[in-house]
């Protein structure tokens, strides 16, 4: 049975000394987690419709997922475990060797982030993990105030 879904999409992203702070939410609610700065930088360019000189890896992982037949349908980010968020990248692929076929990947957050911008496909957060984290909506307004904030800067 899948579990109850809250749709979220990136509505900032902020350089850190670490790396990239990655805002999602829902229009009422945002979360934020932080990700390495270079797939900052790939999610960063999708969203703000660069195109790069060479495709980027996340490019390329589209590429062969589209030459194979196949689509990414989604993406949930599943749990919140030790500070770590998990997701699951959820592909779809009919083609005339198979039948339709359904494949969920563990992976990165971040990576399915990336992945979802380019081909505009959904991103969830399970309802359960979601109620759970704490609203950071009022600090990305009062980063965006005081123009702390860079990329992407609204959802």
């Amino acid at each position: 049975m899948m579990p109850d879904l809250v749709r979220v999409e990136p509505i900032a992203l902020l350089p850190t000394p670490a790396g990239c702070a990655v805002f999602l939410g829902d229009g009422q609610k945002s979360i934020v987690f932080y990700i390495d700065p270079a797939i900052g930088i790939s999610i960063n360019t999708s969203l703000s419709g660069q195109i790069p000189q060479r495709p980027l890896t996340h490019d390329l992982f589209l590429q062969v997922v589209e030459i194979f037949g196949g689509k990414i349908s989604r993406a949930i980010i599943m749990r919140y475990e030790n500070e770590v968020f998990y997701a699951r990248l959820i592909l779809e692929a009919e083609n005339e060797i198979m039948e339709r076929k359904i494949v969920e990947l563990d992976a990165r957050p971040s990576d399915c982030i990336a992945l979802a911008v380019r081909c505009g496909a959904p991103l969830f957060v399970v309802r359960k993990v979601w109620d759970g984290l704490k609203d950071m909506t009022p600090t990305l307004e009062q980063m965006r105030r005081s123009g702390d904030i860079g990329g992407i800067s609204d959802g």
